[in-house]
């Protein structure tokens, strides 16, 4: 199908559905523990955090089960519907039913995410020239999901009510595990366990393997309750885990030689400077979308409606469909000049975006007025810088880490890669706690009659209510300009600190390009 394996598209449609359930899910979450379990931000933003990190964490040890023992298929299917399971019991709308669904949701994630990629790469042959182009399209895939996910499911979430938008997550799921079942003999045998026999022979327990991996990944659940539930844990976890890796890389560099030793510290300057980026960037799930509720003027008039707060998180996957094809070519295009920034110099720059994107809040305050609500063109143009800066460090990332990775450790160098993202995502949560916010959820918002304001102006001020509310939105956008323009300028000044020491940086690289 133009001119790619038919697999392409039926994992193409398993990946869209799979990113639909999810950021369909995560584009609610703060809003439904705000407003709907009446959490505070603080409590809100932990357990965000700790969910997500956990979500980046999980694949690492769900590749490795498919590797050793599930295959990749039969991971991707278990995954998938533990998933949509997991969807299906947030509906009970509780704190239990809230922390049983997303540890559900962890496992499924971890089996799915790790290991329907290594079926893309396996409809390749080594050296086959359509490799990359079939992951740019599978990459399509992602992010058609996230936008089909920020626009409908967000929609329908918040004008309807949050459990109907985790319900059709979870519809959207099951319709990607019934793609993904229904295409497989497009995947041309790729993807089966390793050992059938072993996977299927009796364990010590009288049950087969794969349903012993069933039963202990079930039994996790109760143990990512606890850490949701008490998510400091997940820090401390997630340290000792990054100061293990981190240990066993500076062993082996320094055992391998000067190249591969400054090739690891390569790799981990930049995963840390990768944190950094992640960690202010991820919080469009969080504090943003709070933000967007309580100080963006989401009114569209021309069309008469009120953009949801959760959908103002559409602006990133749509900005990667428009944009992702054109840095690619950009990239290409530079390469042939002899122009192309290197690989620290690429990230230094995204991170500048960044930086730059929380600054132009600042100017988005001065439009403000005196209902103390942003336009949303500026939130707009903020999550547009955020984009490209992602577009300069992203999609560069799994490949620098295979490049630098000594060939011995490749894969216990990707898990430390894909717990960057977790420790990003856990340190996220812990900065959108300083933008203060509501210590309970619950209240009316000012900006939950945003028509009414613009229909009725000013005349509302005399309301001894709509009065208090003012004050209160007007402390809200000063609390989080302050933070986010401090964020913007220190992200701004690391963004710059890299680009400077990139040329240095590059040549302990050793030619990696």
């Amino acid at each position: 199908m133009f001119g790619h394996p038919r697999g392409l598209f039926v994992l193409f449609l398993a990946e869209m559905w799979e990113r639909f359930c999810y950021y369909g899910m995560r584009g609610l979450l703060t809003l439904y523990l705000t407003k709907a379990l009446l959490m505070g931000d603080s409590t809100a933003f932990g357990i965000y955090g700790a969910y997500t990190a956990l979500v980046y964490a999980a694949p690492v040890l769900g590749g490795k089960i498919a590797d050793e023992l599930l295959g990749y298929r039969r991971a991707v299917v278990l995954g998938g519907l533990l998933m949509a399971v997991g969807e299906f019991v947030l509906l009970g709308g509780n704190e239990f039913a809230l922390y049983v669904g997303m540890g559900l949701i962890i496992v499924g994630n971890g089996y799915f995410k790790a290991n329907i990629s290594s079926i893309v790469g396996r409809l390749y042959e080594d050296g086959d020239p359509r490799r990359d182009s079939g992951f740019t399209i599978f990459y399509m895939g992602i992010n058609l999901g996230a936008l089909l996910a920020t626009t409908l499911c967000a929609w329908v979430g918040e004008t309807f009510g949050y459990h109907y938008g985790f319900g059709l997550a979870g519809i959207g799921m099951l319709l990607g595990v019934a793609v993904f079942t229904g295409g497989r003999n497009w995947l041309e045998g790729h993807g089966q366990p390793p050992d059938p026999e072993r996977l299927y022979g009796r364990s010590a327990l009288g049950i087969s393997r794969y349903w012993l991996t069933v039963l202990l990944s079930l039994a996790a659940v109760p143990a990512l309750y606890l850490m949701l539930r008490y998510n400091q844990v997940v820090g401390v976890l997630l340290a000792i885990v990054a100061v293990y890796v981190v240990g066993n890389l500076l062993v082996v560099g320094f055992k391998s030689g000067r190249v591969q030793r400054d090739r690891i510290i390569v790799l981990l300057i930049l995963m840390l400077f990768n944190i950094v980026f992640w960690a202010c960037f991820e919080q469009a799930g969080t504090s943003l979308t709070l933000f967007a509720d309580r100080n963006v003027d989401r009114y569209i008039g021309f069309l008469d409606w009120e953009m949801g707060a959760a959908m103002t998180q559409f602006f990133n996957p749509l900005y990667i469909l428009v944009f992702g094809s054109i840095f690619s070519a950009m990239w290409i295009k530079l390469e042939r000049s002899g122009l192309n920034p290197n690989i620290p110099m690429k990230f230094g720059l995204g991170i500048v975006q960044l930086g730059a994107g929380y600054l132009l809040l600042l100017l988005g305050a001065q439009f403000a007025g005196e209902t103390a609500l942003v336009p949303l063109w500026i939130l707009g143009f903020m999550y547009l810088l955020h984009t490209t800066g992602e577009l300069f460090l992203s999609p560069i990332g799994l490949s620098m880490v295979t490049k630098l990775a000594p060939k011995s450790m490749t894969g216990t160098v990707m898990g430390a890669w894909f717990l960057s993202f977790a420790g990003s995502n856990y340190v996220a949560a812990v900065l959108a706690k300083l933008t203060g916010g509501e210590e309970g959820g619950g209240e009316e918002k000012l900006t939950g009659s945003m028509e009414e304001f613009v229909t009725r102006g000013t005349e509302m001020l005399s309301d001894p209510f709509w009065a208090q509310e003012l004050v209160k939105a007007q402390e809200s956008l000063s609390g989080y300009v302050d933070i986010y323009g401090l964020m913007g300028w220190i992200t701004l000044g690391i963004g710059v600190f890299l680009v400077l020491i990139s040329w240095p940086l590059n040549k302990m690289m050793h030619g990696v390009k």
